[in-house]
């Protein structure tokens, strides 16, 4: 005989009990970044003591992640929560209910605000972030979180929940494009969405600069001490900028601790760590490394891929998942691939087609051809610098033999050739041994569709362009 359930089956109760059981189990920013906007969509009872659980996640790309990373820790929490087996299905469906991570948990108090969340309609709020000049869609919310920024984002995360507590300053550093920026306003766009009227500055170090130039130049040099020390939090943007100039050295030493002595927090950025910033007096590096210090590396395949597909997604595109991981596997420059997708943009709307692997292709094409080194190479020493990277001879890859260990570099070297000089699918046969067009089509949409799923191949690809341009 069936039993009825429980009231613990309740749906959205037993995922709640899930997604503390998560918490205890992951990072909050790995919890933050998938899944907040998940939710039970339904029970199907198959046994007396088996039953299949479906997963509502917003989108596709959250879907696959959730499933192939988390379905062992989702699946025991469930069979915890429920005391059943469950057979867990994901499927893209969105709530109509709150997040949870912006909704109140267990016995919190009612008045308590959602910490991490985008630009609210209140117009203080937004009247707030316009006047200190931050960009709203620089929050919490927009930030796609991996390995290679999951410190650093769960770093930020706490000084918008404790300024001037948690870690101060917080120092982050990384090359251009690894979100170091985004972070950074999205302490204060999080800081702003619970209280608008709290003092921030948020400026780059040339602008610091500049300020202390107008000030000594007008003599208003009190106006501005006045303005920078009394700030509950400080961001400074690119603060290398400031190395190597005395007076503005001097003032920034005496604004930190002037911040620092009330209570307030600092944020800032750099291109390189404390250390490594050549002409930076001693003082202000041993405050700099004083609180928490930061690397954030390039993003890999799977971030790059995140990225995109939250850019596009602001930019009202619908992005296929293969064409984001065409994008992203052929792409590892942020600014490069921001800058594709308003290519891509633009395409897509001049000609009212649709986007597809066909124009991405054509588009990643012409790209590479645009952004080619100043060196100039021609396609014969492309040839000659696959051979040399895979140990072969160039009349291996240009002869008759179809062995695997010398089809594959045949076919890298096609998709080099095509994508890097946009060389004619005939001339590259001609190329390699008076081959049909059709084989160097058929090895260049190989490597194309392999690219998003093969580390290894992007790291010979980028491996040989790296030998060939040096």
């Amino acid at each position: 005989m069936n039993l009825p359930r429980p009231p613990s089956m309740d749906k959205e109760k037993v995922w709640q009990t899930v997604l503390e059981n998560l918490k205890l189990n992951l990072s909050s920013a790995n919890f933050a970044t998938w899944f907040p906007q998940t939710f039970v969509t339904g029970f199907k009872k198959i046994a007396a003591n088996r039953q299949i659980t479906e997963i509502g996640c917003p989108n596709l790309f959250a879907r696959n992640t959730i499933e192939n990373r988390y379905y062992g820790l989702i699946k025991t929490a469930l069979d915890q929560a429920t005391g059943m087996k469950n057979d867990v299905v994901f499927t893209v469906k969105q709530s109509s209910r709150p997040p949870f991570a912006k909704a109140t948990v267990g016995q919190a108090s009612q008045k308590e605000q959602p910490l991490f969340e985008g630009i609210e309609e209140r117009p203080e709020v937004k009247e707030a972030v316009a006047s200190i000049g931050l960009r709203p869609d620089f929050n919490f919310e927009t930030f796609a979180v991996s390995s290679t920024n999951q410190m650093a984002h769960a770093a930020a995360q706490a000084v918008a929940q404790s300024p001037g507590k948690a870690y101060n300053p917080l120092f982050l550093y990384g090359g251009v494009g690894v979100g170091k920026t985004h972070l950074m306003q999205a302490i204060g766009n999080a800081v702003l969405s619970r209280h608008p009227r709290t003092k921030i500055i948020s400026c780059t170090g040339e602008e610091f600069t500049n300020e202390i130039v107008d000030a000594i130049r007008k003599k208003t040099t009190d106006d501005f001490k006045q303005k920078y020390r009394t700030a509950k939090i400080l961001m400074v943007d690119d603060i290398q900028f400031i190395a190597g100039k005395e007076k503005i050295q001097e003032e920034f030493f005496h604004t930190f601790n002037a911040i620092l002595r009330v209570g307030g927090q600092i944020v800032l950025t750099s291109d390189r760590r404390p250390e490594e910033i050549s002409k930076l007096e001693d003082r202000l590096r041993s405050r700099f490394e004083g609180g928490l210090t930061i690397d954030i590396q390039p993003p890999d395949f799977e971030l790059r891929t995140a990225i995109l597909l939250i850019k596009a997604q602001q930019r009202g595109i619908k992005m296929p998942m293969d064409v984001a991981q065409l994008i992203a596997g052929n792409i590892t420059s942020i600014r490069r691939m921001e800058g594709f997708l308003t290519r891509l943009s633009s395409e897509i709307q001049m000609k009212n087609i649709p986007i597809s692997p066909e124009l991405v292709q054509a588009l990643l094409g012409q790209a590479s051809q645009a952004s080619l080194p100043k060196k100039l190479v021609k396609p014969k020493e492309m040839v000659k610098s696959v051979a040399f990277y895979f140990n072969l001879k160039v009349g291996d890859l240009t002869g008759p033999k179809r062995n695997k260990i010398i089809v594959v570099p045949r076919q890298i070297l096609m998709y080099l050739l095509r994508t890097e000089f946009n060389t004619p699918l005939m001339e590259i046969g001609q190329l390699l041994g008076d081959r049909d067009h059709t084989t160097v089509m058929h090895g260049v949409d190989k490597i194309t569709k392999l690219l998003p799923s093969s580390e290894d191949m992007r790291v010979d690809i980028a491996e040989i362009k790296k030998r060939l341009y040096a």
